[in-house]
C-alpha cells in the first residue's frame, strides 16, 4: 500500500443512470425482489474529490436539490471509503466532496454513483490497489445500483439488480430528462408495486420469480436503433410511481405528443426520462418541455463508469 502525502487529493466522476428496461419479480419470502433490468449510463454526473484527513468527513455541493443529502454516516460516499479502509486496513481518514449534478431521490442512481466515485477516489487516494473485480464486490455491499455506476456503459442486471452483464450498445442515445423538484421513496414505490399486483392479481399475469430482459431491448441496443428501443420500453415500477404521483402522467403525455419516441420513468421516479429520435429533436424537446415550467436536461448514453479525473501526489509528511 502506498498513501499518497499530505495535500494529495483525487477527482473521480460517475454517471446518473437510466433504466431502459425493468422487469420486477414476484415478491419473495425475505420481502425483497428480483429484476432484470438493462441499465445505461448516462452523461449526468457526480464528481468526487478525495483528499488526505485523518477523520472521515464530507461536504457536498453541486446543481441538484440538496435537501436531505446526510453529511454523517449515513452518506453512501463516506459509508464507502469506511468500507474500503475496513477491508483493506487503512488507518487513515478521508475528505471528500461531492458536486451533485444526479437528481436527489430521482431514480437515476446518485447516491450510487457517489459510492462508486468514493471506493474508485479512495483507492487511488490511498494506493490500496483493488482489483476491478474486488471494487465490484465491495460496490455490491453497499447498493444494487453501485456495481454499474462503478462500471458504466450499458449492462443487463439481475438479482436484485447488482449481477452484471455488459451489454453490446451501439452509437449514442439522445435524451431529455425531467428532473421533479420532490424525490420518492424506493421501498415506497416497491410497496405500491405490491398493493397494485395484489389489488389486480384476476386481471394482469402473475409476476415471475427470476424475470428476464425482453431480447428486443438488447437488439436494439445493439443496433443503435433509438425507434425499436422506444417500443420495447418496460418500467414495472412505473404503474406505482404514476399511481403516487399523478402529476408525472402529464408530463409523460407531453413529452410524447412534443417529439420524443418515447417516455419512461427512471427506475423508481419521479425523473422521467425521454427518449429523442435525434440531438436536434432532444434540444427541441428540451425548450417545449422547459417553456411548460419544467427543469429540463438534455444527456446521452452510453458513457463510463466511475474513472480518475486528476490526481495529485501532495507532499510526502
Amino acid at each position: 500500500m502506498t498513501t499518497r502525502g499530505q495535500g494529495a487529493s483525487v477527482h473521480v466522476r460517475a454517471p446518473g443512470k437510466i433504466n431502459v428496461y425493468l422487469e420486477v419479480g414476484a415478491l419473495l419470502d425475505d420481502g425483497y425482489h428480483e429484476v432484470a433490468t438493462a441499465y445505461q449510463a448516462v452523461s449526468l454526473y457526480e464528481d468526487i474529490y478525495a483528499s488526505a484527513s485523518e477523520e472521515f468527513t464530507v461536504e457536498v455541493t453541486g446543481s441538484a436539490d440538496l435537501d436531505g443529502v446526510p453529511t454523517d454516516d449515513r452518506n453512501l460516499a463516506i459509508r464507502a471509503a469506511k468500507l474500503l479502509a475496513t477491508t483493506t486496513g487503512y488507518t487513515g481518514g478521508v475528505h471528500l466532496r461531492i458536486e451533485k449534478h444526479v437528481p436527489v431521490a430521482g431514480g437515476m442512481g446518485g447516491g450510487s454513483a457517489d459510492a462508486a466515485a468514493a471506493l474508485v477516489a479512495c483507492d487511488a487516494l490511498w494506493g490500496t490497489g483493488l482489483s476491478s473485480h474486488r471494487l465490484h464486490e465491495l460496490a455490491a455491499r453497499l447498493g444494487a445500483d453501485v456495481p454499474f455506476a462503478l462500471q458504466g456503459g450499458t449492462a443487463v442486471g439481475t438479482g436484485r439488480g447488482d449481477e452484471l452483464n455488459p451489454a453490446l450498445a451501439k452509437g449514442r442515445f439522445e435524451w431529455v430528462l425531467v428532473i421533479s423538484p420532490e424525490g420518492m421513496s424506493t421501498p415506497e414505490v416497491y410497496d405500491e408495486l405490491d398493493i397494485h399486483r395484489e389489488r389486480h392479481v384476476l386481471d394482469i399475469a402473475p409476476a415471475l420469480r427470476q424475470p428476464l430482459v425482453d431480447p428486443n431491448v438488447l437488439h436494439a441496443l445493439r443496433a443503435g436503433d433509438a425507434a425499436m428501443l422506444a417500443a420495447s420500453i418496460r418500467n414495472d415500477l412505473q404503474a406505482p410511481a404514476l399511481g403516487l404521483r399523478p402529476d408525472l402522467a402529464e408530463l409523460l403525455e407531453l413529452g410524447e405528443s412534443s417529439g420524443a419516441l418515447a417516455g419512461v420513468v427512471s427506475g423508481s421516479g419521479p425523473t422521467i426520462a425521454f427518449l429523442a429520435p435525434d440531438i436536434d429533436t432532444a434540444i427541441e424537446l428540451q425548450v417545449v418541455l422547459s417553456a411548460a415550467g419544467h427543469r429540463a436536461l438534455r444527456a446521452h448514453g452510453p458513457v463510463p463508469g466511475a474513472r480518475v479525473i486528476t490526481e495529485s501526489v501532495g507532499a510526502s509528511s
